[in-house]
């Protein structure tokens, strides 16, 4: 059920931002950096998914309190999950989703015990078969950008029927489109796009413009 929320949620609006907190986002006030402040703007101009990079910080789980406090529709979840000690934060927290960048089969099962949604990252046609057959309905593709974005569509003819995939790794705003008319079921953007203002413009442009709306 989870998988498939998702996934009607990203067919609704294809597109998620990856942030990566720094120590100033972590403090207590979250002042410093501003990266909750881009969020909001962001979350105001039509954001619809969120990842925040998990870390073993103090800070993290209060971060992401404030983000759900401040932007309560926001389809919120975490990145770079690979350990179980991630997972216990993210059942704590209640978050809708979580990324992992690799293919961890023992680690999706876990997740699953604890109720949790862990979309993997695969990269490999084994990965991607073992995914499959591991009933994950969704999957990430990393790093996207090494592969190129006809690499998914090639591999349906041996693989057939393939999974909702997120495009993700080293993806820019222009990229969006491209990627998504190549077959992807949406697109992951990282940190770079709010830490660079040309790239973070474009991002409010793209969601002033597009008809998806949440």
């Amino acid at each position: 059920m989870r998988q498939e929320l998702f996934v009607a949620s990203l067919q609704h609006q294809p597109l998620l931002l990856v942030i990566r907190p720094e120590p100033d986002d972590l403090s207590p006030s979250g002042s410093g950096s501003g990266l909750l402040e881009q969020v909001q703007q962001l979350h105001a101009a039509g954001l619809r998914h969120l990842e925040v990079a998990w870390m073993d910080q103090p800070g993290w789980v209060a971060f992401m309190q404030r983000v759900q406090d401040h932007c309560p529709e926001l389809n919120l979840g975490a990145a770079s999950v690979t350990s179980s000690k991630a997972l216990g934060n993210l059942s704590r927290l209640d978050l809708s989703y979580a990324m992992a960048p690799c293919w961890c089969p023992e680690l999706v099962e876990q997740a699953r015990t604890l109720g949790v949604l862990l979309v993997p990252g695969v990269f490999s046609p084994s990965e991607v078969h073992q995914a499959m057959r591991f009933g994950c309905r969704v999957v990430k593709l990393f790093p996207a950008a090494h592969l190129g974005p006809g690499y998914w569509g090639r591999l349906q003819a041996p693989l057939g029927p393939l999974p909702f995939v997120i495009a993700a790794g080293g993806l820019e705003v222009s990229d969006i489109s491209v990627w998504l008319e190549a077959g992807h079921g949406a697109v992951a953007l990282g940190r770079r796009v709010v830490g660079s203002p040309p790239a973070f413009r474009a991002l409010l442009d793209w969601l002033h413009q597009s008809t998806i709306k949440p």
